[in-house]
């Protein structure tokens, strides 16, 4: 009952910044959030998600519509980023890794 509760403040007290492990921006507006154990689907506006995107401390863009948040990677692999005791990953080439090696440690 308790995980039930928990997963649905998750839903209802949403935090792109805090709670996303990475989000893909799709067609219209609609931006598809990943979290540790759950995926939200969210409708913004073009200043909502250019607020979201220019969050240049936070989210690094990694492929035409995908940005990880920084503050949540755990591992950067050979080939991959991997987020917190999660097992989800994305793909990454070395130099989004470098780039983002240097964000890390700034």
């Amino acid at each position: 009952m308790n995980a039930a509760l928990q997963e649905k403040n998750v839903y209802e007290d949403f935090d792109a910044r805090q709670d996303t492990l990475f989000f893909k921006v799709g067609a219209h507006g609609l931006i598809s959030f990943h979290g540790r154990n759950y995926n939200i689907k969210k409708r913004m506006s073009a200043d909502e998600r250019n607020r979201l995107i220019a969050d240049s401390t936070t989210f690094f863009r990694v492929s035409s519509d995908c940005y990880v948040n920084v503050r949540n990677i755990s591992v950067i692999g050979e080939h991959h980023i991997f987020f917190g005791d999660t097992s989800k990953r994305l793909s990454c080439s070395q130099r989004k890794q470098q780039m983002i090696r240097q964000l890390i440690d700034q």
